[in-house]
């Protein structure tokens, strides 16, 4: 039985598949890889890279945080902020870096404002890396 899967946020539906083989998530924990018949889970997610595998298709997506819910052969993820590896323009995200860059090294900032670039940072740099591989991948 494949997975339904299913990436949201406040403003549109990211993605959405009810026959993929496998989510990989980027937790707060480490990677958490779900495949059909998995425990029910709640997770924290951290900017990072979704993977959807299905037969021998990958795709990629990029959240900015959020949480991820398995119930029954259901994920859903409701992101604070995603995008479709194709949507990503990679001189955007260069450009989010290196003002985050820049933020950072004022040295200046209160800590929980360096804790919201610090976090800006990690999303510009998945954005870049899966924006640059653009996504989808043939698995061998």
């Amino acid at each position: 039985m494949p997975l339904n899967f299913q990436l949201v946020t406040a403003e549109r539906q990211v993605f959405s598949d009810d026959n993929v083989d496998m989510v990989i998530a980027p937790s707060v924990d480490g990677q958490v890889g779900i495949l059909p018949h998995h425990a029910p889970l709640i997770a924290i997610l951290q900017p990072g890279e979704v993977r959807v595998v299905k037969g021998n298709d990958e795709q990629s997506l990029v959240v900015a945080g959020g949480f991820l819910e398995v119930l029954e052969d259901t994920v859903t993820i409701l992101a604070d902020a995603a995008e479709r590896s194709e949507e990503i323009n990679v001189a955007e995200a260069e450009e989010a870096r290196h003002r985050a860059e820049q933020t950072l090294s004022n040295r200046g900032q209160q800590e929980r404002d360096l804790a919201a670039v610090e976090l800006a940072m990690r999303y510009s740099l998945v954005r870049l890396r899966v924006g640059q591989t653009r996504g989808r991948r043939r698995r061998e």
